[in-house]
């Protein structure tokens, strides 16, 4: 089968994903659960919804995306027909992290598919269950010289990455993505990063207090904060600090009550590895709320810490866990000294009744996606590019954006025969003052 111009094909196979995505979804929530206690709720709305959903777009639109587009010749070309070929790349590896184990794998591979690629996907091997029923929906629709799914660990990783690959999606940590960059590079194969970073949340006095307290708390712990775009610290104006944290304090309890840690709707740190590493963060720190963990289960409260130090642990790396230092500011230069540390995040976030002052402020530092008076949210617009710049990242999908991800783009001009200008061939003798004309002309 000729997967990259079979166009029918395509949209055949993704229908087909489409009916065994939906005929095991409620495994697929039950698999995430188990990988990690997800709730039902995020397990639908951040991962089997998020996919049909971009299953369902991509089919609506494949044969226009598909479609050569025309554009003006030049008219030194004159006459011809220029346009615009959409190809694949080839064969196409898709690295998915752990957080979001079935949306981040799936999301990539629709794209790739759709634009006409041969696809291995290499699940995380931290959600064994998820990992378990990708290989099982994708051994069911497709031919596995089409799609293929790999398991395994860091040696497998490995393995792969030492291949030669047409193009290489990666979504996971600055340290492994670093890693997929040098291993890109001896093949210079192309690649989109999907990384992260430390996002900062800005919150000036002027904002609704508990609107944006609701907000952030929804945004931050979210999938036990282990969100590539969660906002990893607050920067508070001193004014409303003491009421901003317990505003904070409040929506906690509200989303999950006195005791999270019996909450159905708070998920666990994916495994002891990283639980060890937050329990770190809360060493010799000021604990506002929260802090409680238990390691048999994973558990971390959600927690408020406040001021730490910029030089502490907590400060140093992206959090990637449901811990939220709170910093206060007085004055834009106080915000300037402490984003700059950094480098370019993910997100950022800013909260802010005045738009004027909190547009100058998105526009003033360079990140990867963000909201004003909002958290994550951009993340679900299939109009808007998602990625990272720097650090956070390279390349960005969604939407149509993800089909031009995995597609080249192939420059064709169709000169026409019934007539040939003579002006570009040599001799030129005074053909140089008659181009300059035209082209001042033009």
């Amino acid at each position: 089968m000729n997967y990259q111009s079979n166009v029918n094909y395509r949209k055949e196979k993704l229908q087909d994903l489409l009916k065994s995505i939906l005929k095991h979804e409620d495994k697929i929530i039950s698999a995430l659960y188990e990988d990690f206690k997800k709730p039902k709720f995020e397990a639908i709305v951040t991962e089997t919804s998020y996919v049909i959903s971009d299953l369902k777009h991509t089919l609506k639109n494949l044969y226009k995306w598909s479609r050569p587009k025309y554009v003006l010749p030049s008219l030194l070309n004159f006459p011809s027909i220029d346009y615009i070929i959409k190809e694949p790349y080839g064969e196409v590896l898709v690295i998915a992290p752990w957080n979001y184990p079935f949306q981040l794998a799936f999301c990539p591979l629709i794209a790739a598919v759709a634009a006409g690629n041969k696809v291995v996907i290499k699940p995380s091997e931290l959600t064994p269950a998820t990992s378990k029923l990708i290989s099982k929906i994708i051994s069911e629709v497709f031919d596995e010289n089409h799609v293929q799914v790999i398991e395994g660990g860091v040696t497998v990783s490995q393995e792969l990455l030492a291949k030669r690959w047409d193009y290489i999606f990666f979504t996971g940590s600055v340290a492994v993505g670093k890693i997929v960059a040098k291993a890109a590079a001896n093949f210079m194969t192309p690649t989109t990063l999907e990384l992260g970073g430390k996002n900062p949340c800005i919150v000036n006095k002027n904002c609704n207090i508990q609107l944006s307290a609701k907000r952030i708390v929804w945004g931050k712990f979210i999938n036990a904060g282990q969100t590539c775009i969660a906002p990893d610290y607050i920067l508070v104006h001193k004014k409303i600090k003491s009421k901003f944290i317990k505003a904070l304090q409040e929506e906690i309890i509200a989303a999950y009550g006195e005791n999270p840690e019996t909450s159905q709707d708070y998920p666990r740190i994916i495994n002891d590895k990283n639980w060890k590493r937050l329990t770190q963060f809360l060493e010799n720190q000021s604990i506002l709320f929260g802090g409680q963990s238990n390691p048999e289960s994973n558990y971390i409260a959600p927690t408020l810490l406040n001021e730490p130090d910029l030089s502490s642990l907590v400060m140093q790396d992206e959090i990637f866990g449901p811990i939220l230092p709170i910093l206060s500011y007085e004055n834009d230069k106080e915000i300037d000294n402490i984003i700059s540390k950094y480098e370019k995040p993910l997100a950022l976030y800013v909260f802010s009744n005045d738009i004027s002052w909190a547009q100058k402020t998105i526009q003033k530092y360079a990140f990867g996606g963000g909201c004003i008076n909002d958290t994550v949210i951009h993340f679900s617009n299939h109009r808007l590019p998602f990625g990272g710049v720097g650090f956070s990242g390279s390349g960005a999908y969604h939407g149509k954006m993800s089909f031009d991800t995995f597609s080249h783009n192939k420059a064709i001009v169709q000169k026409a025969t019934w007539l040939d200008l003579p002006t570009r061939y040599a001799p030129y003798k005074d053909k140089i003052k008659m181009i300059q004309k035209f082209l001042n002309w033009w």
